[in-house]
Formats: structure tokens, sequence, C-alpha cells
């Protein structure tokens, strides 16, 4: 029972992590605190082995994701390489301070950290916008669903911004995407399709530092690892899929329900 339950978690997250670019960590971890209040078999999830295991899941829920984004054309390499030279440092450490954190505090701090996130997407674009010069470098062009589209990443802001939120991704097992796809729109101008495969890109690469760091501190939980991945293979190939079909306006939605009601549930659930 317990491998079926797992297996269905691995894959509703990765599905749903895909589609909006999150890597999955923002429903994965609070589903396991949640079977772990109803239920004796999840005794074993305590926050460093479910940060522990969310981050293994995500390397095969971003590596599943970015096979599918790479064929659509739809990850911008170069910008995900910047964002990474901050947030993979970042990443191990957030993983390190991790082990000095408790069930209580962890359920608080998460489920404040998603409804600030959610905050975000509420925020309108287009008091972000710049104009930008297009003969300066690092400047990206393209087009999607007929709309041409224009931003410019530059080295310091992403790196600062990349950094930070490579902690949050080691602390709290998110992957980061929750805070990058929001921050690559509103301040770069990205557009949601652009951002959501660049950040699956990203969550890769970071999800495999921050879980190699957790393995040397000894908080993954072997036995039940293994009953993640499947699922979240399956699911990152599907909500790669659904990306492509929905418009930017729908993921953003998904984005703003998913991460109010997880936030207030993880406040709530903390408190209590």
């Amino acid at each position: 029972m317990v491998f079926i339950i797992c297996l269905v978690i691995g894959m509703l997250t990765a599905f749903i992590g895909s589609i909006a670019g999150l890597g999955g960590g923002i429903i994965l971890v609070p589903s396991l605190f949640f079977m772990y209040s109803i239920s004796p078999s999840f005794a074993w999830a305590n926050p460093q082995t479910i940060v522990g295991i969310s981050l293994i899941t995500m390397i095969f829920t971003g590596l599943a994701s970015t096979l599918s984004y790479l064929r659509a054309k739809r990850v911008d390499y170069k910008t995900g390489l910047l964002f990474l030279s901050g947030s993979l440092p970042g990443g191990i450490i957030g993983s390190w301070l991790n082990e000095y954190i408790n069930a209580q505090a962890f359920l608080i701090y998460f489920g404040i950290l998603m409804v600030i996130i959610s905050l975000l997407f509420f925020i309108k674009k287009d008091k972000f916008k710049r104009t930008i010069d297009p003969d300066s470098s690092g400047v990206r062009t393209g087009s999607l669903y007929g709309e041409t589209f224009q931003y410019r990443v530059t080295f310091v802001p992403a790196f600062i911004l990349s950094f930070i939120v490579g902690i949050l991704s080691g602390l709290f097992g998110i992957g980061g995407g929750s805070i990058m796809v929001p921050a690559m729109m509103l301040l770069f101008g990205i557009p949601a399709h652009i951002a959501t495969a660049t950040s699956m890109f990203m969550i890769f690469f970071v999800s495999i530092f921050g879980a190699g760091t957790h393995v040397i501190l000894g908080h993954i939980a072997w036995e039940y690892v293994f009953f993640f991945i499947p699922g979240a293979l399956l699911g990152g190939v599907l909500g790669a899929k659904v990306n492509q079909l929905l418009p930017s306006k729908s993921v953003e939605w998904i984005l703003r329900i998913l991460l109010i009601f997880i936030g207030l549930r993880m406040v709530f659930q903390g408190i209590s």
C-alpha cells in the first residue's frame, strides 16, 4: 500500500510540477507531511528525509521534463546556465541548513514561503517592463503563440536571485522553480512557457547537487526513494506535454491556486 501511495504522489507531483516548471517539491513535501499525520506507515517522514526524497525525485522529474521541453525548443540554455552559477552553491548550503530545522518550524516557514510566492503572480508584469536596446549584449528574442518576445538577463541580479533560490531549494526541497518562474517572468520579462521550460532545466542540475548533499548527510531513506521514481518519470513527461497545450495565462492561474492552497494548509498544520 505504501508503494502505491508513493507512486501516485510521485506521478502527481511530477505532473503538476512539470506543467508549471516547479519541479514538484511544493506538492510532494506537503503530501508526505499529510501522510505522516494520518498514517503510521509514514512515521519515517521527518523534514530531513522528506526534503532528501523530494530532491532525488526532482532529478528524474527534471530529466523527463527537460527532454520533452528540449524537443519543443523551449529551453533557454544560456539563461539557465547563468542562473545555475548561483543556484548550485546555494542549493548545497540550503541542504546543509536543513539539518537544523524541526518539523513544526518547517511547516510554518514552508507555508509562509508558498503564500508569498503565490502573491508574486498577482503583480502586473507591465510595471516591471523596461525598454530593451536590441543591440545590447545578452538580448533574447523569439516568438510564441504568434507573439514576439524580447528580454535580457544580466549576471549580477541573476546570480544573487539564483543563489537565494538555491538556498531555499536545498532547505525546503522545492527545486526552486516556484520562485524562479515568477522571478524570471516579473524581473526579466521572460514568457511563462520559456521560464517554465528553463526552470525545469535548472531544477535537474540543482536537484543533483542538493540531493548529493543530503546523501552525504545521511538524510535519504533509500528503501522508500525508489517508490517515487517511476511516477516522477511518467508525470514529468505528461506534464511537459500538457504545458505545451496551455496558454501562458492558464499556467499562471494554475500556479496561483496551487501555491495559495498549499501554503495556507501548511501554515495551519504547523500551528495546530
